[in-house]
Parts: structure tokens; C-alpha cells; sequence
């Protein structure tokens, strides 16, 4: 392995060949050491560096004329296969079993004695490795080592800056939409509360008419039942007392007007209030916006082709609620009127009282 090991070292780097390049007089070198001989050549007239051959070759096509060795780069490849298995420790990769134990100070890494006599380190400053180590210590100064200090310091700061920045932001944040959440809260309440005092004032208004429509209903059944005793009373007399009585609270009952009951609104709509004033509000004018004043209005007329119809329409339906029962009243009264005539034609009294006649006239 030693003998191919030599059989492929370059004779002017002593290192493995890389891109051999094969002269007319049969040597092998790399091309990199052909050009570094070339460079040196006068007249671009190239010498073997083995045999001492002249090779003149025009200098703009002196390397490219050169052959490749591709058996030989071939043979190169497979050794450095079989040298890819692990080496010892501390052994130089381009000569194997040669130790590490110069430090080449121009490369910055170890070498052994061959990379120094006639590998690529050739003519580079070297020193041993603890003699280079100190000398790589003492670059790092003391005031370095205060800069480098000095930057950790300055760093802690900075992070401790950035965290306080940072929570004090955050902090700016959550006031503010703590804030904001509160006065929307407010806001919330005060719509709420305007809707509670509308329902109270249609409540303190609304009470006294269904308490006095009520009353009428109670008056409605009371003459009802007065209307069936007249009807049923046998005494021309009595009969007639209660003709005039009930034909009183029938007038009575007249004379009451019936609320005007009509369909309602809200004004102004809240769905109307927060689309036209909320939703076009600026998030920090919401705090001026003050509670609406709202207020229960006549349905709107929702139907442009026939207006007035639907008014119309509730009018004549309570106008039949209000007449219905004064209807049935004087049906029954009539009916009374009726049997009392009939008992009179009869013969059952003799004559009637002179207000009894007129009332019946």
C-alpha cells in the first residue's frame, strides 16, 4: 500500500495527483505544478521536472495540449476510496501515518514534515502547537476581553429594556380596551335602560284604558242580564222602571268613547340607531354619543300604492266593536218594549202612567 501510495505522488508537490497531466517524455504531474513550472520556464519552454526534457509549447495552449492520465485518475479515485476508512488520530490526511505535530501559522492548521518539505504548506512560517497556542492567546488582549464583557453587559440591558418596553405596551393595550369595553358596557346599559323607561311610560299610560275598557266589558254584561229581567218581568210597572234604567246606562255606555288603538313603533329604531350613528362612529368619539330619546309613534305606512286603507280599516272594525254590544242592547229592548205592548193590548193593566207612555212613544 506504501509503494502504490508513492506510485501516485506527484514528484514536485509529493502529494497525490490531482488532474495528471502526462508530458511526451512519459512523466506524470499535476497540472497545478505544471503551471507553477511553466510560470518559471523562460520563453514558455518547459522542463521535466524528473528527466530534464525541453518541451516547447505555445503559452496560450501549453497546459491544454498536455493529455489527461485518465488510467491513472482512475486508479487515483479508487485508493482514495480504500484511504476514506479511518485513520488514526492525529494523522495527516494527505500522507497517512504521518503525524500532526507542526503548526502551520500561515494556514492556521496542523501539518506534518512531508506537507512541509514538498506538500502545498512548502516555505509557510510554522511553529510547534503549544508555542502557537500561546501566541494565539496572547492575541485575545485584556481590553478585549473588557469589550467582550462590556457587549454581555450591554446586551443584559438591552433585554431588559426590550422587556420593560414590552410590558409596558402591553399594559397600554389592556387599559385601553378595558376602557373601551367599559364604555360600550355603559353605552350597552344606557340603550337598555331608555328601552325599560319607554315600557314604563306605555305601561303608566296604557293601564288606565284597559282598566276603563274592562269597566265597559262589566257594563256590557250587566245590561245584558238587566235586558233578560226586563224581558222576563211580568209587572207592566216594574217592567217600564227598568226599560228607563237601562235605556240610562245605555246612553251612558254611548257617550264613552273607545281608545284609538292603532299598531305602534319604537322611534328611533334601534337597529336604525346603530347602523346610521353607531357603526359610522369613530372607536374613540363612541364615549360622546349620548342615549336616544325614544318614544312610541303610529305605525308608518308601509303600503305607498293604497294609503290610508289600512287606517280605514282598523276605524271601521273599532267603529263594529263599539256598536256591537249597543246593537244587541237595543234588540233586547225592543223585545221587552214588544211584550209589554202585548200585555197592555191584553187587558192585564187598565192604563199606564202618562211618563211610562212616552217613554214607550
Amino acid at each position: 500500500m506504501e509503494r502504490l501510495e508513492e506510485e501516485l505522488t506527484c514528484a514536485v508537490c509529493c502529494g497525490i495527483f490531482r488532474d495528471p497531466r502526462v508530458l511526451p517524455c512519459s512523466h506524470t504531474f499535476c497540472r497545478e505544478c505544471l503551471q507553477g513550472v511553466l510560470q518559471l520556464a523562460p520563453r514558455s519552454c518547459l522542463r521535466c521536472p524528473s528527466c530534464r526534457a525541453v518541451l516547447d509549447l505555445p503559452a496560450h495552449t501549453a497546459l491544454q495540449a498536455l493529455p489527461t492520465s485518465f488510467a491513472l485518475r482512475a486508479v487515483i479515485e479508487k485508493w482514495q476510496k480504500q484511504q476514506e476508512e479511518p485513520r488514526a488520530e492525529g494523522t495527516c490526511p494527505e500522507h497517512p501515518r504521518q503525524p500532526l505535530n507542526i503548526y502551520c501559522l500561515l494556514d492556521g492548521q496542523g501539518v506534518c514534515g512531508l506537507c512541509l518539505t514538498s506538500g502545498r504548506h512548502r516555505g509557510h512560517p510554522i511553529a510547534d502547537p503549544q508555542s502557537a497556542a500561546g501566541k494565539l492567546r496572547g492575541q485575545l488582549t485584556d481590553g478585549h476581553w473588557r469589550d467582550v464583557q462590556l457587549c454581555h453587559t450591554r446586551l443584559t440591558m438591552q433585554k431588559s429594556q426590550c422587556e420593560e418596553l414590552l410590558r409596558s405596551e402591553r399594559e397600554v393595550v389592556v387599559q385601553y380596551f378595558s376602557k373601551l369595553g367599559e364604555t360600550l358596557e355603559n353605552k350597552k346599559e344606557a340603550l337598555l335602560r331608555a328601552l325599560e323607561e319607554l315600557n314604563r311610560r306605555f305601561l303608566e299610560e296604557h293601564k288606565p284604558l284597559v282598566e276603563e275598557v274592562s269597566k265597559m266589558k262589566v257594563e256590557e254584561i250587566e245590561l245584558k242580564y238587566l235586558n233578560a229581567s226586563v224581558r222576563k218581568e211580568k209587572s207592566p210597572v216594574l217592567c217600564l222602571e227598568k226599560l228607563e234604567q237601562l235605556q240610562q246606562r245605555i246612553k251612558a255606555l254611548q257617550q264613552k268613547e273607545l281608545p284609538d288603538v292603532r299598531p305602534l313603533e319604537i322611534y328611533p329604531r334601534m337597529e336604525d340607531l346603530l347602523r346610521n350613528v353607531w357603526s359610522r362612529t369613530e372607536i374613540g368619539q363612541i364615549h360622546k354619543i349620548l342615549p336616544p330619546k325614544l318614544k312610541l309613534i303610529p305605525r308608518r305606512k308601509s303600503c305607498s300604492k293604497c294609503p290610508g286603507k289600512e287606517n280605514k280599516e282598523s276605524k271601521e272594525q273599532l267603529w263594529a266593536v263599539k256598536l256591537l254590544p249597543v246593537l244587541l242592547l237595543l234588540l233586547g229592548v225592543a223585545g221587552a218594549v214588544f211584550c209589554l205592548l202585548k200585555a197592555l193590548s191584553a187587558g192585564a193593566i187598565q192604563a199606564a202612567p202618562a211618563w211610562g207612555l212616552e217613554f214607550l212613544l
